[in-house]
């Protein structure tokens, strides 16, 4: 009798022992830091108007990963119907929370045609990557403007 209640009380022992422990290492595991309570629970991580304003310029050609926490934009192929010999991709990486030039960087791919059913790398204009940031900044900047205005 007495060695079955000391194996009892061991067990016992041994469980209120771990079970804090245990309890503070879930709690551990929980995540990183709490969002403030006054944060959207759906906010991205990226300022929301270069966001928007890429998905609208870019909305043209087809959309392959876009992370709005991450800031990432990447397009799939696309191929001008008046020049089928070549195609581009576009991937544009936003950098800053505000709403500012250098908070974003456009990376532009081209590829030609070799002819045979495959594509080749080519270069492209440094201009090409430039005309799409101008094009985001612009159509960001009208977007923060008409909701300022209401």
């Amino acid at each position: 009798m007495s060695i079955s209640f000391g194996r009892r009380w061991t067990t016992r022992a041994v469980v209120l022992t771990a079970l804090p422990f245990c309890l503070i290492a879930l709690t551990a595991c929980g995540g990183g830091a709490r969002p403030a309570k006054n944060a959207p629970a759906a906010a991205i991580g990226v300022n929301s108007y270069l966001w928007r304003a890429t998905l609208d310029t870019l909305a043209f050609m087809p959309l392959q990963s876009a992370d709005p926490y991450g800031g990432v934009v990447i397009t799939d192929w696309y191929i001008n119907p008046e020049k089928p010999n070549e195609r581009f991709k576009v991937t544009v990486y936003i950098l800053d929370a505000r709403l500012r030039a250098d908070g974003l960087n456009v990376s532009v791919f081209k590829e030609v045609s070799n002819g045979l059913g495959g594509w080749t790398t080519a270069p492209t204009a440094d201009q090409t990557s430039t005309d799409i940031e101008n094009a985001i900044l612009t159509k960001a900047r009208q977007l923060r403007l008409s909701n300022l205005r209401g």
